[in-house]
């Protein structure tokens, strides 16, 4: 009897222990099963997020080449604008001052030859005003051309300082970074002034590239030049010109200043300088 109790007693706990077995296996099966869920829906999560990333960024890029090109295209002379430049030969400019009557602030058109220096010239109440503004007043990343606001709009000035952005579409004073070339300082050497009453030609002289802190380039000169600033700079010009050439340039005549930024330094600017001249009949006037 003892062997028999024994042996159920046995019995009784190896079937305890095989339920407890199949328990643990039923368990641990359900939390395999859990898991392998929620890995499925962690990679669903993952595979979703990646699919809507990657269309955020689609979508990012594609506006971004949109407004890249929407800024630069903006930068260049529209149809409308071309047809009030004034016309090269004629005494006077009447075309210049329909254009004042848009805008009082237009006080010159500028054209650089066979570059993309095709622009109206405006003078603000400050240098700030046309930074993001267009020819017309409203809003534009790529600004305007403008005239230094301390010199007087009628570029009598000894030294007359006009600012322009560099688009890398050749757009606005895009064209003046080529100007440290020598085969495109070269070939490059003429452009042209029109004010309301006359036109000016221009022989360019001299490219020098530095930086937004250089006092003597960026310095104000008034006429008439009691300090003989006029001196000081030409002999600076000469001395760190990346280019130039000898024309006769003197303290008395008349020099304008294309000044732009530089992608190759931080505040990096080229500056364009040119000698301005009146025609014989703007003379005699």
């Amino acid at each position: 009897m003892t062997e028999v109790r024994e042996l159920q007693t046995k019995t009784k706990q190896l079937n305890k222990e095989n339920l407890q077995n199949v328990d643990a296996e039923t368990a641990n099966r359900h939390r395999i099963t859990f898991a392998e869920k929620l890995l499925r829906i962690a990679n669903r999560s993952m595979n979703l997020f990646v699919v809507c990333l990657m269309t955020v960024l689609f979508l990012y890029g594609g506006y971004s080449l949109w407004d890249n090109w929407r800024i630069y295209h903006s930068a260049l002379p529209d149809q409308d604008l071309m047809k009030l430049k004034p016309v090269k030969g004629e005494d006077t400019n009447p075309s210049l001052q329909d254009l004042q009557k848009i805008n009082a602030d237009v006080c010159a058109w500028l054209t650089v030859d066979d570059t993309g220096i095709d622009y109206p010239v405006v003078r603000g109440k400050d240098d700030m005003e046309y930074i993001n503004k267009d020819v017309y007043g409203n809003f534009a990343l790529s600004g305007a051309i403008f005239l230094q606001s301390a010199n007087q709009p009628d570029f009598s000035d000894p030294y007359n300082l006009i600012y322009g952005h560099h688009m890398s579409n050749g757009a606005m004073f895009g064209d003046v970074v080529e100007f440290v070339n020598e085969e495109y300082f070269a070939t490059h050497q003429t452009g042209t002034l029109y004010l309301p009453e006359k036109a000016c030609p221009i022989t360019f002289f001299a490219c020098v590239e530095t930086d937004a802190m250089d006092s003597q380039i960026y310095g104000y000169i008034s006429e008439p030049d009691m300090t003989g600033q006029m001196q000081q700079l030409l002999q600076y010009v000469r001395e760190h010109a990346v280019q130039y050439r000898d024309i006769g340039v003197t303290p008395q005549d008349s020099v304008i200043c294309l000044s732009t930024c530089a992608e190759s330094a931080t505040n990096g600017r080229v500056v364009l300088f040119g000698k301005l001249q009146e025609t014989s009949d703007n003379k005699q006037k």
